[in-house]
């Protein structure tokens, strides 16, 4: 089945008209499969420990310098006694794995199935890989067990995942963690707009919000900026 005849048979279902049984028993079977998802992910991830979440695109070759980046970045976190969580897949999210596995610290995958087959990569603890359906419960589990994120360059799942946890930390429904974006080259021309045309030219933030996410180059200022965080608080899961 083609990719245009997958998109037009949602579309066409979206506008299809149910009555309340179909509903229902639709509806009511979802609901047990979304539970489902969320017990699994609590009880698998309630007692990993302090852990970073570390976002990047899919689609970074092993040669490049931010797969290096990610890869040192999850290696020192191991060193300082966190765990690192990715999304599971290739790209950044290996990197980040693949570092936790040299530094011998827990490698946890929240993987994600698409309908170009996502594969987990393979430096994931065999006890620590979620695979999950519904982003949304995979994201949960990213806001509720990491004490910080790491943001390499990546696509609209590493700003939908960036933004979500900015969102969720500026309204105050979960407490402060840090949020380090690596790569000025990469961050420097969004963090421009945010300030010039978000917050001075239409106001739409507030000033303080721009202290919510650090932007470093290097993988040392990367820990550091989370050391320093949580050199004052206690380490618990964010909800």
């Amino acid at each position: 089945m083609s990719m245009a005849t997958s998109n037009e048979e949602k579309i066409l279902r979206a506008f299809k008209q149910k009555d309340w049984n179909e509903i229902k028993s639709s509806d009511s079977w979802q609901i047990f499969k979304i539970m489902a998802e969320f017990v699994e992910g609590f009880e698998k991830l309630g007692s990993i420990g302090p852990c970073v979440s570390i976002f990047g695109s899919a689609r970074t070759a092993p040669g490049s310098v931010y797969f290096k980046l990610a890869e040192d970045i999850a290696y020192l976190l191991t060193q300082q006694g966190y765990g690192v969580i990715t999304g599971g897949g290739p790209g950044i999210m290996e990197a980040g794995n693949l570092g936790a596995k040299r530094g011998k610290g827990r490698s946890v995958g929240v993987n994600i199935d698409l309908p170009f087959e996502q594969s987990p990569n393979l430096f994931i603890d065999s006890d620590k890989l979620l695979s999950f359906k519904h982003f949304f419960v995979r994201k949960v589990m990213f806001m509720k067990y990491a004490q910080g994120f790491v943001v390499l360059p990546g696509g609209f799942g590493t700003f939908d995942e960036l933004f979500e946890a900015i969102t969720l930390i500026q309204t105050g429904k979960i407490g402060r963690f840090p949020i380090v974006l690596v790569g000025t080259k990469y961050w420097g021309g969004l963090v421009t707009w945010i300030k010039e045309v978000m917050l001075e030219q239409e106001g739409n933030i507030n000033p303080n919000d721009l202290e919510l996410f650090t932007v470093v180059d290097k993988a040392e200022d990367a820990v550091d900026v989370i050391n320093k965080f949580y050199s004052k608080y206690l380490l618990s899961p964010n909800f």
